[in-house]
């Protein structure tokens, strides 16, 4: 069988690491079409915008699609590619594993976790309203008239939408994900003893879709509690569900703790279309180095391999890189003891070395 799946390199390192993907993936002898699509900086260039309407459609047609990282502006410019594509395929669900293998210099040995994280609402929904704009200012006298508190004038405003419906599906994905693979307990995460109706109304739903799981463990940890404690005791937690800027935020702690973002897969799941990325971003200094860690996006891959159901095409992967990364020989900088170490090999070098282990 052969799968047609658009390949998006992205920008800075994006390419590099895609590709590095792509051929581990190629070396397990699953069959791919890969369809190249552009977005990002590339993009710009030829289409005048971030994310062409050829990229989404070509993403809508094959069902699944894996994309290098993509830049985004720090308060300016263009809105998240990331981000719009989400929201324009209903990528509802953002699957976020942080395990630790053998090899990398990780706080924490035999860690295994996996954030799930609403991808739709939130903060990061985009609604925005820039600070001195009349509509921001006709905005805030509607607030301060409905709900008896003074804005300050000079204020920027941000909408953060949380829905029934995307809190039930998106706990319901945490429990049915829980449930396939043989885990044992789902937190929620929230904030609901501050923000008593957009986390209040998270939370309540959370413990509704709970009750229909009485096989699978259910808590409920605050925000701020959960960042603590997962510093501390990480090994007490096995799945966790929030919403999309918590998830953001918490799954980047929880990379931290197995040896950082250079190994941190994702994955971005609606009901019809997946879209599978590191969570790492484009890293432009480094730019055409053949320098950088490709075992996010391989790991990634193996995400992508997984909801193919190509399990033993996958399982093969994933104990190649935990082989490579386990000797220690063949990978990059950042993964030696000494990150100056002069035996450290490039991005292809480390992916070619994976790609010899598969069997």
């Amino acid at each position: 069988m052969s799968y047609k799946i658009t390949f998006i390199p992205g920008d800075g390192i994006g390419p590099e690491v895609s590709e590095a993907a792509r051929l581990c993936v190629d070396a397990t002898g699953v069959k791919i079409d890969w369809q190249e699509a552009i977005a990002g900086e590339n993009a710009i260039k030829k289409f005048g915008e971030p994310l062409p309407d050829e990229t989404v459609a070509s993403v809508r047609k094959n069902k699944i699609a894996i994309k290098g990282p993509i830049v985004t502006p720090i308060a300016g410019g263009f809105r998240s590619v990331n981000v719009q594509l989400r929201q324009a395929l209903d990528l509802y669900a953002c699957l976020r594993p942080a395990k630790s293998y053998e090899g990398t210099k990780s706080l924490f040995k035999d860690l295994d976790l996996v954030i799930v994280r609403e991808n739709t609402e939130d903060l990061y929904a985009g609604i925005e309203f820039e600070d001195k704009k009349p509509e921001t200012k006709e905005l805030i006298k509607k607030i301060e008239l409905l709900s008896k508190r003074e804005i300050r004038e000079d204020s920027a405003i941000s909408i953060k939408p949380i829905s029934a419906f995307g809190s039930e599906r998106i706990v319901r994905f945490a429990f049915e994900y829980a449930k396939r693979n043989n885990r044992k307990k789902v937190t929620a995460i929230h904030k609901a003893n501050i923000m008593k109706f957009s986390d209040g109304l998270f939370l309540k739903t959370a413990r509704e879709v709970a009750k229909k799981y009485s096989d699978i463990q259910f808590e409920e940890a605050i925000v701020d509690n959960m960042a603590m404690q997962l510093v501390q005791k990480p090994k007490n937690f096995d799945v966790l569900v929030l919403p999309n800027l918590y998830g953001d935020i918490i799954s980047d702690l929880c990379a931290g703790l197995v040896g950082g973002l250079g190994i941190a897969p994702g994955a971005n799941i609606g009901d019809e279309i997946a879209l599978f990325e590191a969570v790492h971003g484009s890293a432009p200094k480094y730019t055409g180095q053949n320098k950088v860690n490709p075992t996010a996006m391989i790991l990634s891959a193996v995400l992508m391999l997984r909801h193919l159901k190509e399990t033993k095409a996958a399982d093969r992967l994933e104990n190649a890189v935990k082989e490579v990364l386990k000797e220690g020989k063949f990978v990059t900088y950042d993964l030696k003891q000494d990150r100056n170490d002069p035996t450290a090999v490039g991005t292809r070098q480390m992916a070619e070395a994976i790609c010899r282990k598969l069997r």
